[in-house]
């Protein structure tokens, strides 16, 4: 029997110590160790794995690579054109989100297809899942694997070879040579690597659902997205009808690409143009709005950015940013007051993105700009106006990249004039902007 002693993990990062530490020597964070027994690395728990010796990339065998698609187009968009077999996908966001309603639906259009797929469910009981199933209306035989032994289930499906392995969720599985508790930092850690092995070799590709923390970052160490090839991420607000989901990594296509989907009663549903969606009934708005045309991942997408400028009640105004870089925000207001001439220094500032999307482009300075100018001077925009650009700290817009991206996206959805850095002048209908 195999002696398990004491380490120290720390849980953002998975650095392992074998005392416990105040702050990690590898992210700096503090107060992050948590101590876990494990076994030694010869441990005879853990399985014997094949030997795998050196191949010429020549004489690897490339048939398999093609990707196939989820049903949802635009969630292939986000994958990168669709799922890469072996792939290992991790899929995070807050409760009720969507992820388990999301993650169904593929697996039913898969199974239509005659994929064998296998959904492992340890949150939840079959029964639970049929009634989701039955909610969600879909007619599926799927294969239904309730079972939280990571370990058993692998070896279970080895023989019927899936093509996709759907886990709900990462921390609810355990492996029996990893003696923690199930959602702790090793055992996260261990899985992890155990779902990595299994997609890599048998060529199955696997999805991985992740609960969020308080701070809202995926639970368990950083070491868990480092070993997956994608991070998809659902933003917003739960509550609501819109669901944007994001890729924070994606080693198979583009970061930061989006899909969004709005939540009904049988399920989730795709749309093919979010503009639209971010700028519905804007004909109503008042001062301190603006549209900014924006790229996100590999599309362009026009989005509405609010302010609202009052005068404080306190001794120290307020700056706050709702989807926004707050440092972002308070360069521009340090560059108004300087560049500009508005005097804000006895003024609330409240800036907001509409619709739950998260911007963090400096394309988008130029507008945050004009949305805080309109409500302070108490001036609505010019109707049917678009505007781009990175401010300087000179008090100069600078030029962006895909001017010509954003002019036609905004002339699509009818807009006549573009407020753009002077480079760009020459485009459209477009007004040169300059603060200095």
């Amino acid at each position: 029997m195999v002696k398990a002693r004491n380490v120290f993990f720390c849980s953002s990062c998975g650095f392992e110590s074998a005392r416990w530490l105040g702050r990690c020597p590898s992210c700096e964070a503090w107060n992050s160790f948590a101590e876990a027994p494990t076994q030694s690395k010869h441990s005879k728990g853990k399985p014997v794995m094949p030997r795998v010796l050196p191949v010429a990339l020549s004489a690897v065998d490339d048939s398999k690579l093609p990707r196939f698609s989820t049903g949802l187009r635009e969630f292939d968009t986000v994958l990168g054109g669709g799922v890469v077999p072996g792939s290992l996908t991790l899929v995070g966001g807050p409760p009720g989100a969507g992820k388990s309603t999301l993650l169904l639906q593929i697996a039913a259009h898969l199974h239509s297809k005659t994929m064998t797929v296998v959904y492992l469910c340890g949150e939840e009981s079959a029964a639970q899942i049929k009634l989701r199933a039955h909610r969600l209306a879909l007619r599926s035989d799927l294969l239904v694997f309730p079972e939280t032994n990571l370990r058993a289930a692998l070896e279970d499906l080895e023989p019927h070879a899936p093509r996709v392995l759907i886990v709900d969720s990462i921390q609810t599985v355990w492996l029996p040579e990893s003696e923690s508790y199930a959602g702790g930092v090793s055992q996260i850690r261990d899985c992890a690597h155990a779902l990595m092995e299994f997609s890599k070799r048998t060529g199955c590709a696997t999805f991985i659902v992740g609960h969020v923390t308080k701070d809202g970052t995926i639970g368990g160490p950083r070491l868990l997205e480092h070993l997956v090839d994608t991070v998809l991420y659902f933003e917003g607000d739960p509550g609501g009808e819109l669901r944007i989901v994001r890729a924070y990594k994606n080693r198979f296509g583009s970061v930061d690409e989006i899909c969004v989907f709005t939540m009904h009663g049988d399920g989730l549903h795709e749309m093919p143009n979010p503009s639209e969606l971010f700028l519905s009934g804007r004909e109503m708005r008042p001062s301190g709005s603006c549209v900014v045309a924006s790229i996100v991942g590999s599309r362009p997408v026009l989005i509405e950015v609010q302010a609202l400028v009052g005068e404080t009640g306190y001794g120290t105004p307020r700056r706050l940013a709702a989807n926004l870089d707050q440092a972002r925000l308070a360069m521009i207001l340090a560059v108004l007051e300087r560049r500009a001439g508005f005097s804000l220094g006895q003024f609330d500032v409240y800036a907001s993105v509409a619709g739950g999307l998260r911007i963090n482009e400096p394309a988008a300075d130029l507008g945050i700009a004009l949305a805080i100018a309109s409500a302070h001077r108490n001036v609505a925009m010019p109707p049917h106006s678009v505007a781009f650009g990175e401010i300087g700290l000179s008090g100069e817009v600078r030029a962006v990249q895909s001017a010509a991206r954003r002019e036609a996206e905004a002339i699509r959805l009818g807009y006549t004039t573009l407020i753009t850095p002077e480079k760009h002048a020459d485009i459209g209908t477009a007004i040169s902007a300059s603060l200095g």
